[in-house]
């Protein structure tokens, strides 16, 4: 099992910005790519974005895309997910874990995640 820190969320107005990050250890990402998932109270844990460790393809649930964009640092294991023009319905906690290349099998288990809060 890889371990995953997820960090940078808080708390801001809707139309806001905010930049996650995502420090992996413990486990290759090498063919690979690193996920990002969120959970909203009450709802399932859904699929956000993901960039390929190998490549530099990202991915994205329709419901972000224009607006969130997820990069990698390999040197350092992290990804990041810039989040731009935030909607209240944005509002979850934001996880990430390794996942199969182009798709959102995930492999570790969850870490403690990073909360986003957006403010009408």
């Amino acid at each position: 099992q890889a371990r995953v820190v997820e960090s940078g969320g808080g708390l801001v107005q809707a139309g806001g910005s905010l930049r996650l990050s995502c420090v992996v250890s413990g486990r290759t990402l090498d063919n690979l790519a690193l996920g990002w998932f969120r959970q909203a109270p009450g709802k399932e844990r859904e699929f956000v974005a993901a960039i390929g460790w190998n490549g530099d393809s990202g991915y994205y649930a329709n419901f972000v895309k224009g607006r969130f964009t997820i990069s990698k640092d390999k040197p350092k294991n992290t990804a990041y997910l810039q989040m731009n023009n935030l909607k209240p319905e944005d509002a979850a906690v934001y996880y990430c874990n390794r996942v199969r290349a182009g798709t959102t099998v995930t492999f570790d288990a969850w870490g403690q995640g990073t909360l986003v809060t957006v403010s009408p």
